[in-house]
């Protein structure tokens, strides 16, 4: 069988496909003339006039605001008609998402024992004055005592980051030399 050059796959299929297709019907679709309507005549209604602050004093949250926003009215009567849709409740509450609500000028509520130490609050001088004793009476004031490691963390203190003693603080021996570990071994 010889194929002829324009007779490739695209050109079969289609061929095909229009033979194995039923004839449909051919149906002649009828022009469609359309009339131009008459013109009518409609009048407009003559515009209103602009509203007024007296008419903003009748507006209610569920009233229509448009009429009070609409280009020809005067900045003063937008902003009373803007004012009072917005004193609705509806409008005064708060979603939280607001960032900077906040009172700023009021200091963080870190706790006195975290305040105290911080080595900032040291520099600046903060307890300075809640530092220094009154001197004692006595005659004989008692030694202070030894400086000792407490037995026990306090309360307030994290066990997960004390810090922990050094074993071996201290040791006697000589220092391991160069090439050598601290055990000794090459």
């Amino acid at each position: 069988m010889i194929v002829a050059a324009e007779d490739n796959f695209f050109t079969r299929w289609s061929r095909r496909k229009a033979e194995a297709a039923p004839a449909a019907p051919a149906v002649e679709a009828a022009p469609v003339v359309v009339e131009p309507a008459p013109p009518v005549a409609v009048e407009a209604p003559p515009p209103e006039p602009p509203p007024t602050l007296e008419d903003t004093a009748a507006l209610t949250p569920s009233s229509d605001f448009t009429r009070f926003v609409a280009a020809d009215v005067s900045p003063e009567v937008k902003n009373a008609a803007l004012k009072k849709l917005f004193a609705d409740p509806h409008f005064n509450v708060m979603d939280g998402l607001d960032t900077y609500i906040d009172d700023y000028n009021k200091p963080d509520p870190l706790p006195d024992g975290w305040l105290r130490k911080m080595v900032q609050s040291q520099l600046l001088g903060l307890f300075a004055d809640e530092e220094k004793k009154p001197e004692q009476d006595t005659e004989d004031p008692a030694p202070p005592p030894a400086a000792q490691l407490p037995t026990e963390p306090a309360a307030h203190e994290d066990t997960d980051l004390q810090l922990q003693p050094v074993d071996d603080a201290g040791r006697p021996g000589p220092e391991p030399r160069a090439g050598e570990d601290a055990a000794g071994q090459h």
